[in-house]
Parts: C-alpha cells; sequence; structure tokens
C-alpha cells in the first residue's frame, strides 16, 4: 500500500495530454463516436486453421444516430461506421461492452478457466478545501466503516494540485444485502469526524462513479483472439490491494503494440492474408514485472471472503502481504458472479441512512449534476432490457432467441415484466439504491399497464447515466446491457484523479 515516489494526478487531463501527443505523432482520433459492435469476419476461416466458427474481428462499427427513443429516423439520421482493422485492440476500462462481446463469442474465459469477473464500485467525490487543511501529496486509505464487517470495500483522500482532494469510497460488488446504496454510504462517510473537519468551508467541485475490476490473475481471460487483443482493465489488471492499475493498463499497452508491429510486419513479408496472432503479447505480459505484481497480491482480495468476513481477511492479507508476498503453493478463487451474491430482501433489513447535510453530503440528484451528464433525451434508450434494441446488426443485444412465436414488442413487455416481478418481489428494487446516479425508478402503475406487476412498473431514466456499469453486473436476474449511447453521451470528467507510478518501463 506505499505510495512513496508516486505521483498524484488527473487522469482525465493525462489522457487528454496524451491525446495530444498521439495526433502530433500522427495517430488518428475520433471523440463523439463509440465503438457499439466488433466486426467478426466468418470468411476469414477459409484463409486459415481456424474451423471453430467463432470468426475473426476485422474492425468495429458505430451506432447509427438520429434515431429517436422509438427508433424512427429523425432528420439527423446517419447510417453507423464501420472501422476495418487488421489488428483490434480492446482498451474500454472494466466491464467493456465490445469487451463483453468478444469474451463470449471466443470463450476466453472458459478456454484458461479462470474464474468470473469481480468488481468493485467506487464512488468519489473533488473538493476544493480551505488552505490549512490542505496537504499537497497526502494519501490515506481506510477500510471499515461505514461499511460492516461482512462487507468488502474501502475508502481514500489524495491531496492534489491546486488545493483540491479526491475523496471516495469503493465497495465490492459481491455485497449481499440489497438494501445498500454506494452512493449514500459514501455521503454517510462524509459524516465521519476526521471527514467533516477535512472539508468543513470547502467547496465540492465534482462527482463521478466507476466500476473496476477486482478479481486479479484468477479472473483473467485468454488475452488474445483472432484479430485482436484485451488491453488494461478489458484484461482486468488492477491491482486491487493498490486500487490502482494505470501503470499496469500502460505496460499492456506497450507490449501489444510491440506484439502488433511485429505480427503486421510479418503477414507483409510473407504476403499473407491469415488473421493477426497476438498470442505473443500475453506471452510477454506474462514474462513482465504487470504479472508479477499481480500474482503476488492474487489471494488479498479473495481472502476477505470467508464467514470471518473483514477480520479474516485483514489478518490473511496483512500476513502475506507483509511477509508471504504471494510465495504459497495455493491460489483463492472467486465463486460466482457479483449479482449471484446478492441476497434476498427477506434476509436483511433497511438500512437507516442518516439525512444529507448539504453542503457536507446531498442528494442524489445534486451529485448527479455536478458529472455534467449529457445524453439526447430522445434517443434510443442504451440500458436495454431484452427485445429493446432499435439499432440494426446490434451484436451487443441480449435478447435470448425466441422460440415462442410472439412478437418482438410482446416479447420486450414480457421480459420487463419478470424484471418487475423479480427484482421488486425479492430483492426490493435494488437498482433503485444500487444505481449511483438515480437512473433506476420502481414507481406505482396505472391498473393493467403493460410491463408492470403488483402495481409497480420500472423507469429509466437513461440520460442521468454517467456510465458506470453497476446495472450490467450487479442487477439479480442478469437482463440489463449496457450499451454505448449515442455519439458522446455522458459524463464529462475534468478532474478524475488516481495515483499512479512514477515511470513505466
Amino acid at each position: 500500500m506505499s505510495n512513496k515516489g508516486n505521483y498524484i494526478l488527473s487522469l482525465s487531463q493525462f489522457t487528454r495530454w496524451l491525446g495530444g501527443v498521439a495526433e502530433e505523432m500522427g495517430v488518428e482520433i475520433y471523440p463523439g463516436f463509440a465503438g457499439a459492435s466488433l466486426v467478426i469476419d466468418h470468411s476469414s476461416e477459409s484463409t486459415s486453421d481456424r474451423k471453430d466458427g467463432k470468426g475473426v474481428v476485422r474492425g468495429v462499427r458505430t451506432n447509427e444516430v438520429g434515431l429517436d427513443r422509438s427508433g424512427r429516423m429523425k432528420d439527423s439520421f446517419e447510417p453507423g461506421m464501420q472501422f476495418n482493422a487488421k489488428v483490434t485492440l480492446l482498451a474500454e476500462g472494466a466491464h467493456g461492452s465490445l469487451t463483453k462481446q468478444a469474451v463470449k463469442n471466443f470463450d476466453l474465459r472458459g478456454v484458461v478457466g479462470a474464474d468470473a469477473q469481480t468488481y468493485g464500485m467506487g464512488v468519489k467525490e473533488v473538493w476544493r478545501v480551505k488552505p490549512e487543511n490542505y496537504r499537497p501529496g497526502e494519501v490515506i486509505h481506510t477500510m471499515g466503516w461505514p461499511l460492516d464487517w461482512k462487507t468488502y470495500g474501502g475508502g481514500w483522500v489524495y491531496h492534489m494540485a491546486d488545493g483540491l482532494v479526491s475523496l471516495g469510497l469503493v465497495i465490492g460488488l459481491d455485497y449481499a444485502n440489497p438494501y445498500l446504496s454506494p452512493y449514500r454510504e459514501l455521503q454517510r462517510m462524509k459524516h465521519h469526524p476526521y471527514f467533516r473537519k477535512l472539508l468543513e468551508g470547502g467547496e465540492r467541485v465534482a462527482y463521478g462513479g466507476r466500476v473496476i475490476n477486482e478479481g486479479g490473475v484468477q479472473s483473467v481471460p485468454r488475452l488474445f483472439f483472432p484479430g485482436g487483443a484485451l488491453i488494461g482493465c478489458s484484461a482486468g489488471l488492477v491491482n486491487v490491494p493498490k486500487i490502482k492499475g494505470t501503470h499496469n493498463a500502460m505496460k499492456s499497452g506497450m507490449l501489444a503494440a510491440e506484439t502488433s508491429f511485429a505480427q503486421l510486419e510479418r503477414l507483409m513479408e510473407e504476403d499473407s492474408t491469415e488473421p493477426v496472432d497476438m498470442s505473443e503479447y500475453e506471452s510477454s505480459l506474462k514474462d513482465s514485472w504487470v504479472w508479477k505484481e499481480l500474482k503476488e497480491v492474487r489471494n488479498l482480495r479473495p481472502s476477505f471472503n470467508t464467514p470471518l468476513g473483514i477480520w479474516g481477511g485483514m489478518a490473511y492479507s496483512g500476513v502475506d502481504s507483509l511477509f508471504l508476498k504471494g510465495r504459497v503453493p495455493w491460489t483463492f478463487r472467486h465463486k460466482g458472479t457479483d449479482a449471484g451474491h446478492t441476497g434476498k430482501a427477506s434476509g436483511f433489513k433497511p438500512i437507516e441512512y442518516p439525512p444529507p447535510e448539504a453542503p457536507l453530503s446531498t442528494d442524489i440528484m445534486t451529485s448527479v449534476s455536478l458529472t455534467s451528464t449529457n445524453h439526447a433525451e430522445d434517443q434510443p434508450i442504451h440500458l436495454q432490457l431484452p427485445f429493446t434494441s432499435y439499432y440494426s446488426n446490434d451484436s451487443a443485444d441480449s435478447s435470448p432467441e425466441d422460440t415462442s412465436g410472439l412478437s418482438k414488442e410482446e416479447l420486450a413487455v414480457k421480459a420487463r415484466t419478470h424484471h418487475v416481478k423479480v427484482n421488486v418481489g425479492e430483492y426490493a428494487g435494488l437498482l433503485g439504491r444500487a444505481c449511483p446516479a438515480g437512473v433506476y425508478e420502481y414507481v406505482d402503475a396505472e391498473k393493467g399497464e403493460a410491463g408492470s406487476w403488483e402495481g409497480k412498473r420500472l423507469v429509466i431514466n437513461s440520460q442521468n447515466c454517467i456510465h458506470c456499469k453497476l446495472c450490467d453486473i450487479k442487477v439479480p436476474t442478469q437482463d440489463i446491457t449496457w450499451t454505448v449511447p449515442e455519439g458522446g453521451g455522458g459524463p464529462k470528467y475534468c478532474e478524475y484523479i488516481v495515483s499512479v507510478g512514477a515511470f513505466v518501463d
């Protein structure tokens, strides 16, 4: 957990600067165009030894632009574009929609026996504090309160430049209590005397939320597929105890670039049209310091998943990190998905959170306003239940195959009714509390209203979405698919803070 020698910086500002450097070197960057689906070429199998029917990735497609909420073309309609590439590297961050497609299509977990990925939900704020409370370069990590002893999680405080302080809370999404609210846990954490004193007289200037990978090496899938590879958090390369993955992401990108260049050069020399083989990238990564670092800490996160909860995890991880350094013959496994760990509401009591104390703590919509999130309201909802996609060639659509003979509209109503029945009836409307942006509401319905159950219906306020991906991961019914919205919609973070290593070699 040592942060000596690290820099504290704004990741969004850092990547914008890197983007400018890349453009000066001739790299083309297309802001506002989100990759919606993979281009998978099945005819390419005739030019190689591949006969498994899974095809070869040849690039990405964007969605159509200018559809209304019902899928009808507006005057501003533009068709989607297809970007063809000899190598496609997926670097979408945790739980990316294209990465989901690649992992599923090529069975990247199954072929190596990887565990299901497990995630943490990070909710965070940036404050400008009074000069007497500002200590540039100071880093503090916390564990335990406000969470109970059965829930994995912890907080941080980073004193960055210009009198700004980043603070936040990460909660393991394998939590069981459906009444838990990550947003309200963060607001409660700020009521602690330490935070009250730190933030007194200060101004909150930013808010955000995003899931992070917590599975470690146990959950890393095969890192390559025909025509491309997974890098960074698409691969799951976060060092969980340090809550850091930027350095690993950068190194994986370097190694993937080196492999891509070598493979493209070879194919040009051989005048070959066979798919690019990125397997050497995985070998290079496993021979690098990235893999050594991840293997050393592989047992720390899963050590908290015992009947002893946080106490057992602290005891084991303390001994392992200080003395064993991962040099043990065993590897703890992750059991099941985060959604599968969610308990029924009947087994828990609602959590009584303290009321907001503005400006120290506020309601959720006041916080969402600080994200500068923007989605055109009259566009297809990008948070999709089965049978609700309006886009053509949408390989992100998670709808099961229909054998009932019902129309798509009837199937969509049936799926929505089932969602409400399970999530309200058994889990007390979990997403209404778990989402850190107030996207999901289970509200009163008119009698006989389509898609309702027992007087309740689901409302999706997709315009509030801050692209954290929690809903796709945690919903017990596993029937919500996060897809890219139209154009460059989403949060506009400008002061996102992380602590990264001093250099990446």
